[in-house]
């Protein structure tokens, strides 16, 4: 485990409102760096996305995949614009070509809710919503997204891969991540989420998750079908504490899971794998809104936070982990309040008033 002080940030604000929520984060982090000390961060910007594609016709470069492998950790913007296609129709999506170059298989999505962020469910048990989905980023569904097969104008057809290799580390890194929240008081319950019932891919995936839990005695685990899952998270999502899942189910119950706690302006995400890690929130560019100051920042400061959580853990490195703890804490704290609400809750706060709302509590 290396003991590094200093790291070097590659920053991709990415497309639409990617670029305006980039900023503030980069800003609460300077302002949490000055105030804690110990710890050194340096930021690197890369052009990456729908717009460099328009431009160049190349979304990433390989000289930048480069450049930003070599950085300690990526803090990435949303990518992609409905106007921006390849030419089989898909939209520019370079976040996901990163999870695949790197091998970044942890897909870590935490879903808590705010106090002061008026909730989505009736129950009051909903105002402690606090869990961690984690979604496999590499493989499952998404294995074959450039290479759909198409017969005639008649059948169009893609392929669920589940490897061993990658289902192994993702079990260990999800029943870890249990562990480590039942050290903190959580359950630290492991679910798998799958639907072994009906294919095999996923009941290999089971198989799996079974088989690297007989490590892990002091970790509860248990199962849930997709449908079911999705179902319960409307209906009693307190009851979940981590669960892991395959690509697509993942990228469908994250969306699920950041609805539950105020919308996906609140839902920060972290792709990490075995060197490197993307630190991302989980909205898209939303181009309706793109330059007119109302988008909410909160999610890509929430990663920025969860990036140095994970700088401290890799490099043990206690000031960057209180540093995670300060921003978690002053975002809680400017929500708590009632008086701040952004545009999605059909409020008036944009981008400027959540980001000094923030940075005033960090101090």
């Amino acid at each position: 485990m290396s003991t590094n002080r200093r790291f070097d940030v590659a920053v991709l604000p990415g497309d639409g409102i990617g670029l305006e929520v980039m900023e503030p984060a980069v800003e609460v982090l300077k302002a949490v760096q000055a105030k804690v000390g110990g710890f050194e961060l340096s930021f690197s910007e890369h052009e990456c996305g729908a717009g460099l594609y328009a431009k160049t016709g190349d979304a990433l470069p390989p000289d930048l995949v480069e450049k930003v492998g070599a950085a300690d950790a990526m803090l990435v913007g949303a990518m992609g614009l409905p106007n921006v296609r390849y030419p089989d129709g898909r939209e520019i999506t370079p976040q996901v070509d990163l999870r695949e170059i790197f091998g970044l298989y942890g897909g870590v999505r935490p879903a808590k809710a705010l106090k002061g962020v008026p909730p989505v469910l009736a129950d009051p048990r909903a105002a402690d919503i606090d869990f961690v989905l984690i979604r496999e980023s590499t493989e499952g569904l998404f294995v074959g997204r450039k290479k759909a097969e198409r017969i005639g104008n008649e059948i169009a057809r893609d392929t669920m891969e589940i490897t061993r290799k990658t289902s192994e580390k993702l079990f260990h890194f999800s029943f870890q991540l249990a562990q480590q929240r039942k050290a903190k008081g959580k359950p630290g319950r492991l679910t798998c989420v799958d639907k072994a019932n009906v294919l095999g891919s996923t009941a290999f995936f089971r198989q799996i998750f079974d088989e690297v839990g007989e490590q892990y005695p002091d970790v509860e685990r248990d199962y849930g079908y997709i449908d079911a899952v999705a179902m319960n998270f409307v209906k009693k999502p307190w009851a979940y504490d981590v669960l892991v899942t395959e690509n697509m189910f993942g990228d469908i119950l994250s969306d699920l899971a950041a609805g539950l706690i105020g919308g996906l302006g609140f839902a920060p995400s972290a792709d990490i794998g075995d060197r490197q890690a993307v630190f991302q929130p989980c909205h898209g560019t939303a181009p309706d809104i793109m330059g007119q100051g109302k988008a909410n920042p909160t999610a890509t400061i929430l990663s920025a936070a969860m990036m140095l959580d994970w700088l401290g853990e890799t490099h043990d490195l206690q000031a960057c982990r209180d540093a995670a703890d300060i921003i978690d804490k002053a975002v809680a704290d400017s929500f708590a309040t009632g008086r701040l609400k952004s545009f999605e809750l059909g409020g008036a706060d944009g981008t400027r008033a959540i980001a000094d709302a923030i940075l005033e509590r960090i101090g």
